[in-house]
């Protein structure tokens, strides 16, 4: 495991113009799934410290990370419930464990209940809690990001720093590389298995919800 400490932009080899990725938090249970491959995509309203107070996407390439924050066993179906005991989370204040990173190569929003029916088979979480991600901020829709997922050949540690809390989805960690692209890493699924989950994915939704 590499363990990465906190670090200044004058003493990276990034240039300048580097803009690096932003890591995605979402639930440790969660991003186990996406890394074992069982599901591809996540579904997101935005957290209560969003920037512009609504959810979006900074970039197209982002590193995944596991929170222990909200997650509950109950809130996922009950074939997966026991996930969260397996998945590796980064409590609040402690080193955050980075194990994959993901392009985001569709996206979704959703905006009609029969939307979430249409969707329910192809994730972990419980209907009614993605029923209550759905109806929060109601005059907002609820996106679904399909990720092309990879797995790092030697999981990254970044030490805590209180700026990383927080009700948000994105979060930018000093030390970690601009692209995680550029680590040894694999793809989760062969790109057979991929574009097969990919296809019933968009299939599942009407093709106006895919115009981004």
């Amino acid at each position: 495991m590499v363990i990465l400490t906190r670090v200044t932009a004058s003493t990276t080899n990034q240039g300048p113009s580097a803009v690096p990725a932003p890591a995605l938090k979402e639930w440790a249970a969660i991003v186990h799934a996406l890394l074992e491959g069982e599901q591809i995509a996540d579904v997101r309203k935005g957290g209560i410290r969003e920037d512009g107070r609504h959810f979006d996407i900074p970039a197209r390439r982002c590193w995944l990370s596991p929170t222990a924050e909200h997650q509950k066993g109950e809130l996922l179906k009950p074939a997966y419930a026991h996930w969260v005991d397996l998945a590796t989370a980064s409590p609040v204040g402690e080193p955050i464990t980075v194990q994959g990173w993901a392009d985001i190569v569709d996206v979704a929003t959703i905006t009609e209940p029969e939307h979430l029916d249409a969707i329910d088979s192809k994730l972990i979480w419980a209907r009614d809690y993605v029923e209550s991600r759905f109806t929060w901020k109601k005059r907002d829709p609820l996106w679904v990001l399909v990720m092309r997922v990879h797995r790092l050949g030697t999981p990254l540690t970044v030490a805590w720093d209180d700026s990383y809390g927080g009700c948000t989805s994105w979060v930018t960690y000093d030390g970690l590389p601009a692209d995680p692209a550029t680590l040894p890493s694999e793809a989760v699924l062969s790109d057979v298995a991929f574009e097969a989950k990919r296809k019933g994915m968009r299939e599942a939704l009407p093709p106006a919800c895919w115009e981004h």
